[in-house]
C-alpha cells in the first residue's frame, strides 16, 4: 500500500507526484486558478501534490472516481475551501451543506425535478428562448454571449422555480455574482496557506456588498411569499412547507434564502455558460451546425418548436454535452478527507484534499480519442455505450450530483432549437477565448458575437 509519506512505488500504483515551486502554483492561482493545476493530471491517473503545507491528491481514473464519490462518499466533506468560498453567499444550501443536513435538504426539493414536472417548465424554457430571439433580431449591436446567455436562463429559473416573480433584476443579480466571484483567486490561495479569515484582499468589499444584495433580495422575496397564503406549487412554495423528516424541523427564511441563492446563482450560471460555450464552438465548426440545423427542421418541420420537439433531438443534445465536455461549467469537484480510507492502493488520511479535476478528466489522454477536438459524434447512443460513466462528469458525480442535471440539459436543447434556425452567430474575434475559473468556467474575455437573420 502507498503511503503519503513513501511514494516510491509509483507503478504499481498509479501514483505520480507533481513538483511545482510554491510561487509558480501561487502565480497560477491568481492569474487563473485552472492553471494551477498539475500538469499531469491531463495524462496520468493519480496525481499527488503538496503545496502550502497541504496534501492534495487528484483523481483522474473513471473507476477511482467512482468508488471515491460513491462508495467512500462518507468518508468525504466539502472542505473548507468550498465553505469559505461559497458558504458567505449560500450559507447551508444544497451546495454546501454535508451529512444530515444536506440530506434532507435535498429531499426537501427532489419533487421539483421529477421527469413530469420538468415537462410542464418547457413552455416557459421556449418562451424565453424566443425572447432572446425577437431581442437579438432587432439590435444589430455586438451582443456579449455570455450575458445573453445569463439573461435567458435567469428569465426561465425565475419563472419556473419563483412563479415569475418580478422582486429580481436580472441585470443587478449578474453584476453581483460577478462581483463575488471575481476575487475568488485570492481565497483560493489564502486558503491553501491557511491564512485567517480576516485578512484582506483586492474586491472583498464589493465581493461583501453584492452578498448583501443577493440574500436581501431574496430574503424580501421569501417574507412576501410567507405572508401570501396563494399556493404557487414551485420551488419556494417547495421550500417554504419542507420539513426535516427526523425533527420535524422548518426551514427557516435564511435556510429557504441559502437554497434559492444555490438555485438562482449556480443554476442559472451554469447552464448559461454551457451554452456560451455551444454557440462559440458551432460558430467555429459549421458543418455541425448545419447538421443541428437539419435535425431542427425534420423535427419541427414548420419551424415552430413545440415541447413535445425537445425529446426528439439527440444531435442538438449531443453538441451541448460535446460543448460541455470541452468546456464544463463547474470544472472542479473538491471533496476534503474527513475518515481515512485507501483509494487505488493510495493511503487517504483525514484533512486532506481530494480533487476531481472535471477540466482534465474530459480531456484525458487515456479517455478520449483526439480530446481536444470538438466531436459531438462521441455522444451517439453507440459511443458513449462503451464509455465508463464517470469519465463524463458535467453535472458531477455520485450521491450529490447536480439535482438539476435533466432541467439544464431540457433547457439547453430548447433555448438552441429556438436560436440556431433564426440566427447565425458570427465571433467578432479570431482570437479563441481562454477559460478561466471564477468557480465555474467563464471565459477570460466577453464572447462577442454578432446575430444575423437567416435567409
Amino acid at each position: 500500500m502507498t503511503t503519503l509519506t513513501a511514494l516510491d512505488a509509483t507503478a504499481s500504483s498509479g501514483l505520480v507526484e507533481s513538483r511545482r515551486p510554491a510561487l509558480s502554483v501561487i502565480a497560477s492561482l491568481l492569474r487563473n486558478p485552472l492553471q494551477a493545476m498539475p500538469p499531469e493530471v491531463y495524462r496520468e491517473k493519480l496525481v499527488l501534490a503538496k503545496t502550502g503545507g497541504r496534501t492534495s491528491l487528484y483523481v483522474c481514473d473513471p473507476p477511482l472516481i467512482q468508488e471515491a464519490l460513491t462508495k467512500q462518499a462518507a468518508c468525504l466533506g466539502k472542505g473548507d475551501l468550498i465553505r469559505k468560498v461559497l458558504g458567505p453567499a449560500i450559507g447551508e444550501g444544497l451546495l454546501t451543506a454535508d451529512g444530515a443536513h444536506w440530506r434532507w435538504q435535498r429531499q426537501a426539493v427532489a419533487a421539483g425535478f421529477q421527469h413530469e414536472r420538468l415537462l410542464g417548465f418547457l413552455p416557459a424554457m421556449i418562451a424565453a428562448a424566443e425572447a432572446t430571439r425577437e431581442r437579438w433580431r432587432a439590435g444589430a449591436a455586438a451582443l456579449d454571449i455570455g450575458h445573453e446567455m445569463m439573461r435567458t436562463t435567469f428569465d426561465i429559473i425565475v419563472e419556473t422555480m419563483l412563479s415569475g416573480s418580478q422582486a429580481l433584476d436580472v441585470g443587478k443579480v449578474e453584476r453581483a455574482i460577478s462581483d463575488y466571484l471575481e476575487p475568488t483567486n485570492f481565497m483560493f490561495v489564502y486558503n491553501l496557506f491557511g491564512a485567517p479569515d480576516w485578512l484582506p484582499y483586492p474586491g472583498r468589499g464589493k465581493a461583501r456588498a453584492s452578498v448583501g444584495y443577493l440574500r436581501e433580495s431574496l430574503g424580501r422575496l421569501v417574507a412576501q411569499r410567507r405572508a401570501d397564503a396563494e399556493p404557487r406549487g414551485d420551488l419556494l412554495d417547495m421550500l417554504l412547507g419542507s420539513a426535516d423528516p427526523e425533527t420535524g424541523r422548518a426551514m427557516s427564511d435564511a435556510e429557504i434564502v441559502d437554497n434559492l441563492l444555490t438555485f438562482v446563482t449556480a443554476g442559472h450560471e451554469t447552464t448559461a455558460l454551457g451554452l456560451a460555450w455551444t454557440l462559440h464552438l458551432l460558430a467555429q465548426h459549421r458543418e455541425h451546425e448545419a447538421a443541428v440545423l437539419d435535425e431542427i427542421a425534420r423535427v419541427t418541420s414548420d419551424g415552430l418548436l413545440r415541447p413535445e420537439h425537445v425529446a426528439a433531438l439527440p444531435l442538438t443534445r449531443a453538441v451541448f454535452q460535446e460543448a460541455m465536455r470541452l468546456y464544463p461549467p463547474a470544472p472542479v469537484i473538491t471533496r476534503q478527507v474527513e475518515a481515512p480510507f485507501t483509494l487505488g492502493g493510495v493511503s487517504l488520511k483525514e484533512g486532506m484534499v481530494l480533487y476531481v479535476p472535471i477540466q482534465a478528466v474530459h480531456r484525458h489522454a487515456l479517455l478520449w480519442e483526439r480530446p481536444d477536438v470538438f466531436d459531438p459524434g462521441r455522444f451517439a447512443p453507440e459511443a458513449a455505450r462503451g464509455r465508463h460513466r464517470y469519465a463524463y462528469l458535467p453535472f458531477g458525480a455520485g450521491p450529490r450530483i447536480c439535482i438539476g442535471s435533466a432541467f439544464a440539459t431540457m433547457e439547453a436543447v430548447a433555448i438552441l432549437a429556438v436560436l440556431l434556425p433564426a440566427l447565425r452567430l458570427e465571433p467578432l474575434s479570431a482570437v479563441a477565448p481562454e477559460p478561466t475559473l471564477k468557480i465555474t468556467l467563464r471565459p477570460k474575455q466577453p464572447l462577442r458575437m454578432r446575430a444575423i437573420a437567416r435567409g
